[in-house]
C-alpha cells in the first residue's frame, strides 16, 4: 500500500537529517565529503523505494524524481566543499538550515496567524520559529564542533554568528520566489557565518573611532538624502527606509568618499530610467510605480556594498572590501543603464541563451545599444571609484570585468530561471552584484 505524503513527516525528517551534523566533529572534511555523497545516492535511489513515497511532494513525484530531497544532502555536500577547514561553519548551517527550515513550516502551519507584508504565503510565527530553532540548532553544532578545528573560534563567535546567519536565512526564507529553500538558506548562512568568521576584534579597534565620529555626520547626510528621494518620488518608503540604513552603513564604513560612489550609482540609475519615458511607456517596458524604488530593489543593488563597507571596518581586509564595494556599485548602475538604454534607444534584442531575436523588454534580453551603454557606464563608474581613492587605478578593469559579467550571469537567468517564475528581479540584481563583486575579488587575488 503506497503511503500518503505528509507534509508535518516529511518537515520532521527534515529536521531529524540535522543531527546527523554532530558527526563533523570527529571526520575530516573528504570523510564527510563522502558521508554526504552517499546519502544524496540513498535519497535518489534508496528512499523512495524503502517508504519514503510519504516524504516525497506530489509535484515532485509528478516530475519523477524528489528535488528538494535530493537538494538537501546536496546543499550539505556544498557547504563542506565550500569550508573544509572550518567544519563549524558548514554544521552551523547544516543545522539552521535543518531546524530552522523545519521549524518554520510546522510553525507557520499551526499558529501562523499575521501575513508577512511582503510575502503573504509567509507568517511572523513561522519566521520567529526559524530563528529561534534555527538559531539555537547553529549555535549548538557551531560549540560541539569547535574543538575540532584548527584555530577554534572564540565564544563570540560561537553564540552571536549564528544568531546572526539564522536571521538572515529566515528573512532570506521568506523572500518571494519558487527557488528552493534548501539552496537559498544555507547559502544564505554559510556566506554569513564565514564573513562573520574573517572579522576580527583588531580589525574593529583600529577603525573604531573613525566609525564613532563619522556615524552622526552618517546618518544627518543619508536623512536629508531619503527625504529628497521620498520628496522626488524616485523611492517608496520602504526604500527610503533601506536606502537609508544602506547609506549610513556605506558612509560609517568608508566615508564621504564611498557615500559619494554610491549616490553617483543612485543618480546615474535614476537619470538612465527617466530617459526615453515615452518609448517605454507605449512598448510596455518601463518600471513600475513610475520607477520609484521599493526596499527589495535598494537591497538588491545596494545591500552588498554595505556589507562590504562594514567588512572594511570590521575584518583586516580592508583593500579588498573597499574593491568589492565599488565592484557592487558599479555592476549595480551598468545594468541599470545597460537596461534602461536598451529599453529607451535599443534596436534588435537578443538571449544570450539562444541568440534568438525576441521583443524588447523580454527578461534575460540585451541589445547591441544597451550593453555598449553599460560598458561606458561601468568604465565611468570603476574610474570614479580609482578617482576617489576607493581602489587603485589598476583595478578599474577588474571591477569592469566584474560588472560585464555580472551582467551577462543576470540576463542568462532572467532568461531562464525568471522566465519560469523561480527568481524575481530583485533576486537577479542580488546575484549580479554578487558575481560583479567576486569576479573582481578574484582577479584582484590573482594580480
Amino acid at each position: 500500500m503506497t503511503a500518503t505524503f505528509s507534509e508535518d513527516r516529511r518537515q520532521l525528517v527534515h529536521i531529524g537529517m540535522g543531527v546527523f551534523a554532530l558527526a563533523l566533529r570527529g571526520l575530516t572534511w573528504w570523510q564527510a565529503a563522502l558521508c554526504a555523497i552517499a546519502a544524496l545516492i540513498f535519497n535518489a535511489v534508496v528512499l523512495p523505494r524503502a517508504g519514503g513515497r510519504a516524504i516525497v511532494r506530489p509535484a515532485d513525484a509528478m516530475r519523477g524524481y524528489p528535488l528538494g530531497i535530493l537538494l538537501y544532502p546536496l546543499a550539505v555536500l556544498l557547504l563542506i566543499m565550500a569550508f573544509p577547514n572550518r567544519l563549524d561553519i558548514a554544521g552551523s548551517a547544516w543545522g539552521i538550515m535543518a531546524f530552522g527550515d523545519g521549524s518554520a513550516t510546522l510553525a507557520g502551519r499551526r499558529w501562523g496567524r499575521h501575513a508577512l507584508p511582503w510575502n503573504p504565503a509567509k507568517t511572523v510565527e513561522g519566521l520567529c520559529a526559524f530563528v529561534f530553532a534555527g538559531g539555537a540548532a547553529g549555535i549548538g553544532l557551531a560549540w560541539w564542533i569547535a574543538p575540532s578545528v584548527a584555530e577554534p573560534p572564540g565564544l563570540l563567535f560561537i553564540v552571536a554568528a549564528p544568531a546572526i546567519a539564522a536571521l538572515a536565512a529566515g528573512l532570506a526564507e521568506t523572500v518571494p520566489i519558487a527557488l528552493d529553500d534548501n539552496i537559498t538558506v544555507p547559502a544564505t548562512a554559510g556566506a554569513v557565518l564565514w564573513l562573520c568568521g574573517l572579522m576580527s576584534a583588531a580589525a574593529w579597534a583600529a577603525n573604531r573611532d573613525m566609525v564613532v565620529a563619522g556615524v552622526v555626520y552618517a546618518m544627518a547626510i543619508n536623512t536629508v538624502a531619503a527625504l529628497c528621494g521620498w520628496a522626488l518620488r524616485t523611492v517608496r518608503l520602504s526604500g527610503m527606509l533601506t536606502g537609508w540604513g544602506i547609506g549610513v552603513a556605506v558612509y560609517a564604513g568608508l566615508g564621504w568618499r564611498g557615500w559619494a560612489m554610491l549616490f553617483a550609482m543612485f543618480a546615474v540609475g535614476t537619470v538612465a530610467s527617466k530617459l526615453g519615458a515615452d518609448r517605454k511607456s507605449l512598448l510596455g517596458i518601463a518600471e513600475e510605480r513610475g520607477g520609484r524604488r521599493g526596499g527589495g530593489n535598494a537591497w538588491a543593488n545596494t545591500g552588498l556594498a554595505a556589507v562590504a563597507a562594514l567588512a572594511a571596518v570590521m575584518t583586516p581586509y580592508r583593500e579588498a572590501a573597499m574593491l568589492a564595494c565599488v565592484a557592487v556599485l558599479t555592476t549595480s548602475g551598468s545594468d541599470t543603464i545597460a537596461s534602461e538604454i536598451g529599453k529607451a534607444w535599443g534596436g534588435k534584442t537578443y538571449l544570450p541563451t539562444t541568440l534568438s531575436q525576441v521583443r524588447p523588454g523580454t527578461p534575460g534580453a540585451m541589445s547591441v545599444e544597451g550593453t555598449a551603454a553599460g560598458f561606458i557606464g561601468a568604465l565611468a563608474l570603476a574610474a570614479l571609484g580609482a578617482w576617489l581613492g576607493l581602489i587603485p587605478g589598476t583595478f578599474v578593469w577588474a571591477v569592469v570585468a566584474g560588472a560585464l559579467s555580472g551582467s551577462l550571469v543576470e540576463s542568462g537567468l532572467a532568461a531562464t530561471l525568471e522566465a519560469q517564475g523561480i527568481v524575481n528581479n530583485d533576486v537577479l540584481n542580488f546575484i549580479n552584484t554578487a558575481t560583479g563583486a567576486t569576479v573582481a575579488l578574484v582577479i584582484m587575488r590573482m594580480l
